[in-house]
């Protein structure tokens, strides 16, 4: 016996070895990512996020830069080659042979203090051992980035409670300005550009022509992995929508091949459609689905950032509610399915949408294009475009494109890309 439970313990000691080796691993691809990452631009989120907090999550969409941003934080507030903090991608290999909960603890007894864990959709039972970190070590924080598509609450554990959760969208204009040319511009609120955006187009002039930055921006500025090769940004970006329906949604939502293959059928019948007033009926009739699976179909695309819906309401996404119009998620979809065809209008439009929408409720008006906070009407258009529609609309503004400067209630639109 006293043999046998020796060479028991000699098997629990020579695993407890193997593990903490391949931990070793697991540091050493966490230190080289940490010395190869850039501070010089960060994203805007990055200010915002509590970092004290014990549970953080983070959601965006692919390529939106949320492994830069726990990089970052870690480069900036541990010390080098630290054993306080560690980056780890869930699909890792590493993950293949060993629970989370392994190496929660493995890291803990190394004097570990804060995990950042990536990807964790792609490890089926993230929800339930991330709340039991949080619950077995109450001196340890763990922060967690995860697709679009996750939904917090819908985990088989509800982590909603626990975590405090932000969502990282794409580059905003004046994001933009800074990571291409170097160029920092401050926010500015809604309240500033209605009453200031004079002021504020005449201050950005003197550094920057903003109508040549806006036109490369439009076209392919909104994901940071531009930068990686713009001659082939708008097929990588159409191959990464392809990623997120392929891989993403399966791993996040039950649902199947033969859908995925639906939902991409009806992206490319919106994208030469948009902007679009639904027709539910008829466009269930050409995908050969029912009106509740397009229903279904149009959500997780929303939430998979290749689309826009616009509601009457300002009542967040609403699963099985008809959106009263129809917009691609931002205008790099526009040109890398357009090209030189791409119509400027829905340009305009999907810009305007996907800029204000996030600090402010947008919602439809059939008088106007948009309407922010239930309160300001917007017309969007080009430089020649009348107060026309504006006449009998209460706090009514054109967004104009092709202009550097405004005038009134004529707003240069690209000012409205500056707000976060």
């Amino acid at each position: 016996r006293d043999v046998e439970r020796s060479r028991g313990l000699g098997d629990v000691y020579k695993r407890q070895n193997i593990t903490l080796m391949r931990m070793k691993q697991l540091f050493a691809t966490s230190y080289q990512l940490i010395e190869r990452t850039s501070t010089e631009f960060v994203r805007y989120l990055y200010n915002e996020i509590r970092w004290g907090n014990r549970l953080i999550a983070i959601t965006g969409a692919r390529g939106s830069g949320k492994t830069t941003l726990m990089l970052q934080y870690i480069k900036e507030h541990y010390t080098a080659y630290s054993n306080e903090a560690l980056y780890a991608s869930l699909d890792n290999i590493w993950f293949f042979r060993h629970s989370l909960l392994e190496l929660a603890d493995e890291f803990h007894k190394m004097g570990g203090k804060t995990l950042f864990l990536d990807e964790v959709h792609k490890y089926p039972t993230w929800s339930v051992e991330i709340k039991n970190i949080y619950d077995s070590y109450p001196d340890m924080k763990v922060v967690f980035t995860g697709s679009s598509l996750l939904e917090i609450h819908k985990g088989e554990a509800d982590l909603s409670r626990r975590a405090v959760i932000y969502h990282l969208h794409g580059l905003s204009f004046r994001e933009f300005l800074m990571f291409e040319y170097g160029h920092k511009v401050e926010t500015v609120t809604l309240s500033d550009i209605l009453t200031r955006h004079v002021e504020i187009a005449m201050n950005v002039g003197k550094v920057i022509k903003p109508l040549v930055a806006f036109k490369e921006y439009l076209s392919y500025g909104y994901y940071p992995f531009y930068k990686e090769d713009k001659v082939l940004y708008h097929e990588k970006l159409l191959a990464t929508l392809n990623i997120i329906l392929d891989v993403d949604l399966p791993s996040t939502e039950k649902i199947d091949y033969y859908s995925i293959g639906k939902m991409k059928k009806l992206f490319a019948i919106l994208a030469e459609l948009v902007p679009y007033i639904p027709n539910v009926s008829a466009l269930s009739k050409e995908l050969e689905v029912t009106r509740i699976s397009l229903l279904n179909y149009l959500f997780y695309l929303q939430k998979a950032q290749g689309l826009l819906l616009l509601d009457k309401e300002a009542s967040g996404i609403k699963q099985l509610a008809k959106p009263e119009k129809i917009y691609l998620g931002n205008t790099n979809y526009a040109y890398a399915l357009g090209g030189d065809k791409t119509d400027v209008g829905n340009v305009r439009e999907t810009f305007f949408f996907n800029q204000t929408r996030v600090l402010h409720a947008v919602t439809y008006s059939p008088k106007v294009d948009f309407i922010l906070d239930g309160t300001y009407s917007f017309e969007i258009g080009g430089k020649n475009k009348t107060k026309e529609q504006l006449r009998e609309v209460p706090n009514g503004y054109l967004a104009l494109d092709n202009i550097e400067v405004g005038y009134g209630n004529q707003i240069p639109l690209w000012i409205f890309g500056l707000m976060y």
